[in-house]
């Protein structure tokens, strides 16, 4: 990169290197802000979800289609966007997709029936789609190696929390207004993600290093990057394990209301404690950096993962010790989740400085894609806690299966233990 400083035998120094322990600090929490709009976007909606059904006149399954919406808009948003930062730098269309954010929120409030609310919703993810995009990209402008994997560990945390906080958050809107609070509360926090924007990030993708745009030059970075095989197979498990991930967030909210009888503010307290494995695993993510490689932890993490997938799927079946099992075991899966996390992406991404927004667009359609074709499966199953866990147990399987079988033959390797 021209902006690195480069050393005979020694690795480039990036600008995020030179940074202190304080400006990094605010460098997580900025770019943590605008990674969380999408899971809140997501999620904050969820413990909403049957009062749309009733106010709306629709079903559970109609209800489920908004939630996939936002998904896809996510997944294809970020393929565009992604080569658009690489092309015209990172701050003009993190601001597009921010304003974009702001009016369909707006717009949401408003909407008379679920077809109308099914469009709002993917025009949402499209617009967070710049924000998930660029703050990845923005961490890949500024660091490689060990210090990308620990910063990128840091922003995982957030990415972990906000789903975990988001149902909470919405839940205690709902205590004191209807759905609709719900995407005001989402267009006062876009109007502030565009005042940090505005003046707290700066342009970190310098003319120079920008690649020529335009559709041609679009499809020859991705090409580029589909002809690296290694990061292929990253991608393909990162989407497979969030299609698992999402189709527990999908099928929560009817699971834990309709099937277990809990109430708005219960399910938000629940779904946080199911998942706060989440968050302490992708912390502990940053400790276990220290003595083994990324590749070592997500091989471990997903293995694992699969074998709870297994439990989930057996209590979900059997019934045998009500709702407590089945959180226990959702629990497991989703702390080794936690743990894939940031490995899987931080392999991908350092594979590809040279095409980081690009790189960056890809992993998150596929990680969203797979999260819109796996929080759907769960409704067209019945919606049950057993179509829930059929869902679940897939999806780890099948990452653990590419992680496994197809990535050894690819020549993916990890960095070195302590790094």
């Amino acid at each position: 990169m021209s902006d690195a400083v480069t050393t005979d035998g020694a690795e480039p120094v990036l600008p995020g290197d030179l940074m202190t322990g304080r400006q990094r600090a605010w460098l997580v929490l900025m770019l943590g802000a605008f990674i969380a709009i999408g899971p809140l976007t997501v999620d904050m909606y969820l413990p909403a979800l049957p009062a749309v059904t009733a106010a709306l006149a629709t079903t559970p399954t109609a209800v489920q289609l908004t939630l996939t919406g936002t998904l896809l808009g996510l997944a294809v948003g970020q393929l565009f966007v992604g080569p658009l930062s690489d092309a015209a730098g990172r701050r003009r269309p993190l601001l597009a997709g921010l304003v974009l954010h702001v009016a369909a929120s707006i717009l949401c409030v408003f909407a008379p029936t679920i077809a109308v609310l099914d469009v709002l919703r993917v025009l949402q993810g499209l617009g967070v789609a710049a924000a998930t995009v660029i703050a990845t990209a923005v961490v890949r402008d500024l660091f490689s190696g060990s210090a990308f994997a620990r910063i990128f560990s840091r922003l995982m945390l957030v990415t972990g929390a906000a789903p975990i906080l988001a149902p909470t958050l919405g839940s205690a809107v709902l205590r004191w207004t209807d759905w609709q609070g719900v995407f005001v509360t989402l267009t006062v926090l876009g109007v502030l993600l565009i005042a940090v924007a505005l003046f707290g990030l700066p342009e970190t993708l310098p003319p120079r290093r920008r690649h020529r745009g335009g559709a041609a030059a679009t499809v020859h970075w991705y090409r580029r990057l589909f002809r690296d095989r290694a990061f292929v197979a990253l991608v393909l498990v990162v989407g497979l394990y969030s299609a698992a991930q999402f189709a527990y967030v999908a099928g929560s909210s009817f699971v834990l209301q309709q099937q277990y009888g809990l109430d708005e503010q219960e399910f938000g307290l629940v779904f946080a404690a199911s998942v706060a494995g989440l968050i302490g695993a992708i912390q502990f993510n940053v400790l276990l950096l220290r003595r083994y490689t990324p590749l070592q932890i997500l091989r471990a993490a997903l293995i694992a993962g699969t074998a709870g997938g297994f439990i989930v799927l057996f209590f979900a079946v059997t019934g045998l010790g009500g709702l407590a099992t089945l959180l226990v075991s959702l629990f497991l899966v989703l702390a080794a989740i936690g743990l894939a996390f940031p490995n899987a992406p931080t392999l991908a991404m350092t594979r590809h400085g040279e095409a980081a927004g690009t790189a960056a667009a890809l992993l998150g359609a596929v990680q969203f894609g797979g999260g819109a074709l796996g929080a759907p499966l769960v409704g067209v199953l019945g919606g049950s806690s057993v179509a829930m866990a059929l869902v679940v147990a897939g999806g780890m399987t099948a990452a653990t299966a590419v992680m496994l079988l197809v990535a050894p033959r690819v020549g993916l390797a990890g960095a070195e233990p302590g790094s």
